[in-house]
């Protein structure tokens, strides 16, 4: 019968097993080892493997930055997190992450599961890690958090990984500890090494990206006035009531004399988003298709780019939306202040993303700048004012389209766009270096050392 998989578990067999599995999908789904490879389980090369701190977090940055699950992209953890938490000294320096410290996930949607990063930050004011994050430290000298990162995210690993996992209604998780059982292929310190230089060099351009784009915000915010501005902030002040009725608002906030400074300097030349740009509402059906690109707000990465997991349509959420196109901004209408915009690049055409976006297609202005515009702190500012609700405060389409947007000079939107390009294929870059690093581990597995041997001193040309 087509897509029927059996096997014959021994009563003994499962016995011998850890946790005693007896769920099919454990006994069926075992991926392939390669016999000519040495294997051990992944526990017998750490030295470390420790939960993170459970504690209230805040997005006001006071305390010590401390990294979630959506802040692991592409087997690396992001420059930037978003949220901090107030820890004692111990906890601090228990919690703190260190170089070469492995990030997995354990627990979230089925997708979400598994997923793992490197962290290649560090120093004093090094971040802390949230308890659904599990750290794992490696015992180098048999096997380098590099080698682990890429077998965790490649197809075998990451296959290992969701067969042991454990789903409940609205969540996935996986016990560390069986994690820690899953046999790792020790591979030749040649191709371990290679994988470790990738890694450190997709890093380097990760830091250079950034670098590009602090230098088009800064661009951006000295032709907008904004660079070396200093609000009011008055102890006190008042609104009248006709303007607090109209408005429909009873905080403070919101008549803050620093919002209407900084509305009075974006709104010099009356123009607004909705001027130069159009809402994309290009709406997906499931049933046209088999597959498709499902872009959700947590594979934004926080720095204008975004990654997409491959559906089947069959599997489609309930919030799969809109189709994107190249060249298209889509801005986070959840949360506003986490300025979580990203620009749709060619390769994602046609992709599909989540309710959770208003979807903005560029007309009379360069992606790069209205993308660089919509991820100002001061513009997230502004947009948070709009934000309804208390526990997903969210805008609308028309808060995005109503922002005042003054003209930009051609000069500086031309810089703008440049150091966004440059960002964006140093970022293409990484990704690249990276996706041959996994690669190199799956042809390890598939062929034999010798034959990702052969691969990486290929692959070192074309790179």
């Amino acid at each position: 019968m087509k897509g029927l998989e059996v096997r014959v578990a021994s009563l003994a067999l499962v016995r011998d097993n850890k946790d005693q599995r007896i769920d099919s999908d454990f006994w069926t789904k075992e991926p392939y080892r390669n016999p000519a490879l040495n294997y051990e389980p992944i526990g017998e090369h750490l030295k470390l493997s420790q939960y993170g701190v459970s504690i209230e977090m805040n997005e006001d940055g006071i305390g010590i930055p401390i990294y979630r699950m959506n802040e692991i992209h592409n087997m690396l953890c992001d420059l930037d997190v978003d949220k901090c938490a107030e820890l004692d000294d111990r906890q601090a320096r228990l919690f703190r992450l260190e170089p070469g410290d492995v990030l997995f996930n354990r627990t979230n949607s089925y997708e979400w599961v598994g997923r793992t990063g490197l962290f290649l930050g560090g120093g004093a004011n090094a971040p802390v890690f949230a308890s659904y994050l599990v750290r794992f430290q490696t015992k180098k000298e048999t096997l380098l958090p590099e080698m682990l990162v890429a077998f965790l995210s490649s197809r075998f690993g990451s296959a290992d990984v969701k067969r042991r996992s454990r789903q409940s209604i609205n969540q996935t998780n996986v016990n560390p500890e069986e994690v820690k059982e899953i046999p790792v292929p020790l591979l030749d310190f040649k191709i371990q090494n290679w994988i470790a230089e990738k890694f450190g060099a997709a890093h380097s351009l990760q830091l250079a990206a950034s670098e590009r784009l602090v230098a088009a915000e800064q661009a951006l915010l000295a032709a907008l006035g904004l660079a070396e501005w200093t609000p009011p902030e008055p102890l006190a002040y008042t609104a009248s009531a006709k303007d607090v009725f109209a408005s429909g608002r009873f905080d403070a906030r919101f008549f803050a004399p620093r919002i209407q400074a900084l509305l009075d300097l974006l709104a010099v030349d009356g123009r607004t988003v909705a001027d130069v740009a159009d809402p994309r509402r290009e709406k997906f059906k499931p049933d046209a298709c088999e597959t498709f690109d499902y872009i959700e707000i947590s594979d934004l990465d926080g720095a204008g780019a975004t990654t997409s997991t491959r559906l089947a349509s069959v599997d489609a959420p309930s919030r799969a939306t809109w189709h994107v196109r190249s060249g298209d901004i889509i801005t986070s209408s959840v949360r506003p202040i986490r300025r979580l915009s990203s620009q749709i690049a060619p390769e994602q055409d046609g992709f599909v993303c989540s309710s959770g976006f208003v979807v903005v297609k560029p007309r009379e202005i360069a992606p790069e700048v209205l993308l660089t515009y919509l991820r100002l702190p001061v513009i997230c500012e502004l947009l948070d004012l709009y934000a309804s609700a208390s526990m997903y405060p969210a805008i609308t389409d028309a808060d995005i389209f109503n922002l005042p947007l003054p003209h930009i000079p051609d000069a500086v939107a031309y810089q703008v766009t440049q150091d966004v390009i440059a960002a964006k294929a140093a970022k293409a870059n990484a990704a690249n270096l990276l996706e041959a690093a996994k690669r190199a581990v799956e042809i390890a597995i598939e062929e034999g050392e010798p034959a990702a041997i052969a691969y990486l001193d290929q692959t070192v040309e074309a790179i």
